[in-house]
């Protein structure tokens, strides 16, 4: 997994991508339900504050992000009494198991720990790390379709932890929570202030390199990056454009397709539609001029915005952007960015396992094998290419139907 150097509070503070989620006023985009440890603690806002209590009959409960996220970095401020127990949970939903880094400051309490239903990592040293009756910085970062889960306290490292790849029942993406924890007669309150977040990529933001993690390029805007494709159909339709790779808005049907064919794999790329644009991503694609649509996959790319408009249809809920052709619906179409805005890809397939994000928001983590498709997918290509579609430039106004930019493959060794 790709991994950050810490960084501090204050170099970050002038970084646009931080989004304040406490308004030092008021629980605005803040809900005490949605996220499978509902309960009835008390929540208020004092001195600029959130304040934890128990609630009647000592009741415990989670305040959460009103909206879900998958890979972030979260930081706050937060000043616990003692004895009192609390945590921040991760990807929080109804169906499936988030995680949780403890706060648990109280007698044999652990600050750091990991639980998700069960301990996965213990601290018992952490809560002598933690400042008693003092304002105490913690940072989370949540990454990887299998959750990468870092905390630091006070600008050091407290627990880094890799939920193990393919581990079932955890949810792909979700709320983020505050807890208090109830049934306890002497707690007394947990504060927490400064909260923000800022969004990731699924696979972490360290700039790649062909030296680390196995990570190639596949397409960087560099003199003979073309040497690793192919083209299906008609040709000089593609542009290099500086690190830009640009698919005119000419012709019709056909695809640039890898050289080289892939099994297991992670792959990242950024891609900008036009207006009216229609391309795609394919996935272990065959060699053998049938549909790499149908003989692999496809992660569809589509202007969704104007489509339907402008071609006075009604698409099926699989040919939206994010979707899995054919196959598995984009749920979540708020995560494209509109015309002319550069989104990312980032994709994990190995073996049966299809995971797809947009824009650092999981859509699917699938068992290929388990969708009702036409073909199924016992019947594809265990391996092949890696493509990008050009479908063609029917109603398109740009020069280009669609750019793509920093494609990286990361092949996995299957045992």
């Amino acid at each position: 997994m790709l991994a950050l150097a810490a960084s501090s509070a204050s170099a970050q503070d002038g970084d646009a991508r931080w989004t304040q989620l406490f308004d030092g006023e008021t629980l605005s985009g803040w809900t005490t339900t949605g996220g499978r440890y509902d309960g009835h603690a008390s929540w208020t806002v004092e001195d600029g504050t959130i304040v934890g209590r128990q609630g009647p009959g000592g009741a415990g409960g989670l305040l959460y992000t009103e909206r879900a996220y998958a890979a972030f970095e979260f930081e706050f401020e937060t000043k616990i009494d003692y004895p009192f127990d609390s945590g921040v949970f991760l990807r929080m939903a109804p169906e499936g198991k988030g995680a949780q880094i403890t706060l648990d400051y109280r007698p044999d309490g652990e600050v750091g720990a990991i639980y998700a239903d069960g301990f996965l990592e213990h601290n018992e040293a952490g809560i002598e790390r933690f400042r008693r009756d003092e304002w105490n910085h913690i940072r989370v970062r949540c990454t990887g379709f299998d959750m990468h889960i870092e905390c630091w306290l006070n600008g050091e490292l407290l627990v880094d932890h890799q939920i193990p790849a393919g581990t079932p029942g955890f949810a792909p993406t979700g709320l983020i929570g505050l807890q208090v924890h109830g049934a306890r007669d002497d707690f007394g309150a947990a504060r927490f202030r400064g909260i923000r977040l800022r969004e990731l990529p699924l696979f972490g933001e360290t700039p790649l390199s062909e030296r680390e993690d196995g990570w190639r390029a596949l397409f960087l805007g560099n003199d003979g990056d073309l040497d690793a494709w192919e083209v299906a159909g008609e040709g000089e339709r593609y542009d290099v454009e500086g690190d830009t790779l640009a698919f005119r808005a000419t012709g019709g049907g056909g695809q640039l397709m890898t050289r080289e064919d892939f099994t297991d794999f992670r792959l990242r790329l950024d891609f900008q539609l036009s207006r009216m644009a229609n391309s795609g991503v394919f996935l272990r694609g065959a060699r053998d001029g049938t549909d790499p649509a149908y003989s692999g996959c496809e992660v569809q790319i589509l202007d969704d915005f104007h489509w339907e408009d402008v071609t006075g249809t009604t698409l099926q809920p699989y040919q939206f952007s994010g979707s899995l052709y054919g196959a598995v619906p984009n749920p979540d179409r708020a995560a494209l960015r509109p015309v002319g805005e550069w989104n990312s890809y980032e994709i994990l397939y190995q073996g049966s396992r299809l995971a797809v994000a947009l824009n650092g928001r999981t859509l699917y983590d699938v068992d290929t094998l388990a969708l009702d498709a036409t073909p199924k997918f016992a019947e594809r290509a265990k391996t092949g290419f890696v493509g990008l579609q050009h479908h063609g430039a029917h109603n398109v106004e740009d020069d280009t139907t669609v750019r793509f930019r920093n494609i990286w493959i990361q092949p996995i060794e299957t045992p």
